[in-house]
Formats: structure tokens, C-alpha cells, sequence
């Protein structure tokens, strides 16, 4: 029986942690970028949205694990990524709007990174199956959130189809297969899980239930 070299196991979570979450980073950033040009922001406002898209999710999962500073302070390519992004979004965002809902498929495309990633960063610093899980979810969630709030929306978390929820399946499903010494192939599954529940409930509608009743009536103070 062979046993698991912990140390190769690290570097290969370490590398396939980073992989993830420049991935993730990009596609979070094309994300709040595209985003951001829709409310006309100039390119600052469009860099820093780019920014804190692509990197809130990562800084929570890191200050939480107590990975400190967090990695997207510490490499430049977090940065690189995030800037690249937001140039491309800001000069080339007639090609962008050419895709259908190009926002919510890159939302869906980081979400999936995002969740794989801090699933596995966590499960390298030791967190328990469930823990390692929800801090996947969160590191998933925390970019939308992030774009969402310097936008003045309602964080699509709280209102949209399976956004969390897809976020913690795909964690489960890494978590799930890091613990039969299968990381990768639960990565790959794991992301596609969730990207593809994200989708899908996009499409069909699909979406916890909602409280029955009256519409809140619009504040009288604003």
C-alpha cells in the first residue's frame, strides 16, 4: 500500500490553490468590471470594482485560516490579474455584452474557482470537512458581494437562484473526494458541479422559497 508523501500533498494543494484562485480571480474581475461599465463608472471606479471582486473572497478565506497577509497582498499576479481584467472589460466591453448575460456567466464561472479553491486552501491548513466546506462557500460568495455592495445592489447571495447553495455543493463534492485522496479529479468535479447548478438555476428559475405574502411597501423616507 502506498501512503501520501504530507508534504507532496501540501505543494500539490498549494499549486492547484493558486491555479484556482488566479483563475477565479480573472473571471471575477472580467465579472465586476463588466459590471461596473454598465453603471458608467470611469476607469478607476471600473479598477477598483475589478479589484475587490476578484480578491474579497480570497482576503476573508485567508484572514479567517490566519494565512496572513493575505496571498492577494502578497503576489503581484492577484494584482496583475485583476487590472488586466478590468482594462479588458473597460475598452472591450461591446465584445463582452456580445455573450449572453455576460455578468452572471463569469459571476458563475469565479464562483466555481472560488469555491474549489478555498475548499482546498482550508483543507490545507487543517479545517475539519464541514468547516473546510463552508469556507469554500464563503470564499465563493465574497467577490459577488463585494461587486454588488460598491454597486449599490442587493448582494445576488440574498436573491438570486442557488448562489450559495451551488456554491456549497461544489465544496462538499472537493471535500468529499480530497478524503479519498482523489483532489483533483474532486476539483474538476466540484467545479462543474457548481458552475453547473448555478447555470441551470439561472435558466429554470430555479431557487429556495421565498416568504408568501403582500410586497413590502417602498420606504416613505427616501
Amino acid at each position: 500500500m502506498i501512503v501520501p508523501d504530507p508534504q507532496a500533498s501540501f505543494e500539490f494543494q498549494r499549486t492547484l490553490v493558486l491555479v484556482l484562485d488566479l483563475c477565479g480571480t480573472f473571471a471575477f474581475a472580467v465579472s465586476g468590471a463588466t459590471a461596473a461599465v454598465r453603471h458608467r463608472l470611469d476607469l478607476f471606479g471600473v479598477l477598483v470594482v475589478s479589484f475587490a471582486a476578484s480578491t474579497f473572497g480570497g482576503i476573508s478565506r485567508d484572514v479567517l485560516i490566519g494565512d496572513t497577509p493575505p496571498a492577494a497582498f502578497e503576489d503581484w499576479r492577484y494584482l496583475a490579474a485583476a487590472m488586466a481584467a478590468g482594462v479588458i472589460a473597460f475598452y472591450w466591453s461591446p465584445v463582452i455584452e456580445r455573450l449572453r448575460n455576460p455578468v452572471r456567466m463569469l459571476d458563475a464561472v469565479g464562483l466555481a474557482f472560488f469555491a474549489v479553491a478555498g475548499t482546498q486552501k482550508a483543507l490545507a491548513y487543517g479545517l475539519s470537512p464541514v468547516m473546510a466546506a463552508l469556507m469554500g462557500m464563503l470564499t465563493g460568495i465574497g467577490g459577488g458581494m463585494a461587486r454588488d455592495i460598491l454597486l449599490a445592489d442587493v448582494p445576488a447571495v440574498l436573491r438570486s437562484e442557488l448562489y450559495a447553495v451551488a456554491a456549497l455543493a461544489g465544496a462538499a463534492i472537493v471535500v468529499a473526494g480530497t478524503l479519498l485522496h482523489v483532489p483533483l479529479l474532486a476539483s474538476i468535479i466540484g467545479g462543474l458541479a457548481c458552475f453547473g447548478l448555478r447555470m441551470a438555476a439561472l435558466r429554470w428559475g430555479w431557487q429556495l422559497p421565498v416568504p408568501r405574502g403582500p410586497q413590502p411597501k417602498n420606504d416613505d423616507r427616501r
